[in-house]
Order: structure tokens, then sequence, then C-alpha cells
């Protein structure tokens, strides 16, 4: 999600900040997830290069954005999303991988 909205490549791991979710199920908790991000990146200015989770469980996700403040010249942002969806969500395990697939109201 963040390499639609921003160069990743040109963050810097300078701060962590805390990322945590609670859902009904594990598609439902991708989702709300992804929209916790959003919302640190569009309402709090912050642009993450990487990502650190520390547990996910049934119902909750925890862990840290690894960012810094959103320079929208260093960053090189090249598109908005508005947010994750449910539309056509996949989520799950194949030999050990977890794999996604989920599309962005952008």
């Amino acid at each position: 999600m963040m390499s639609l909205i921003l160069d990743v490549e040109s963050v810097e791991p300078r701060e962590r900040r805390h990322v945590a979710a609670e859902a009904s199920g594990l598609e439902e908790l991708l989702v709300r997830w992804l929209s916790e991000i959003l919302f640190l990146v569009e309402a709090e200015g912050w642009a993450f290069g990487d990502f650190e989770v520390r547990e996910v469980t049934e119902r909750q996700a925890e862990g840290w954005g690894l960012g810094e403040p959103l320079d929208t010249g260093k960053h090189k942002v090249s598109g908005e999303i508005k947010a994750p969806t449910y539309h056509m969500l996949s989520f799950g395990e194949d030999n050990g991988i977890w794999i996604a697939q989920v599309i962005f109201d952008v």
C-alpha cells in the first residue's frame, strides 16, 4: 500500500509509530490494519518504509511502522488511497506463505 502512495526507498526509518488493530476475523483485521496505517499517513503526516509486526492473532494485530514525517518533496508522493476495501478481498496461507489481495479505493 505504501508503495502506491510514495517512494518507500526514500523513507528513512528514523522513528517508530505504534500500529494496532482489532477485528472479529483475519480478513477484517487486515482491512483495519491497513486503515490504521492509512490514517497515520493521511491524518498525522507519516511516511513509512517498513513495518515490524509484533503479534498477530485471529482478532488482533500489533506492531510498528518505521519511517519519518512525510515530506512531499523527499518522498515523491505519487498517489492517494482513500481506503482499503472488502471487494474481492482474499487472504490465506499457501505452503507456509501468507498471501493477500486487497483492492483500494483511490
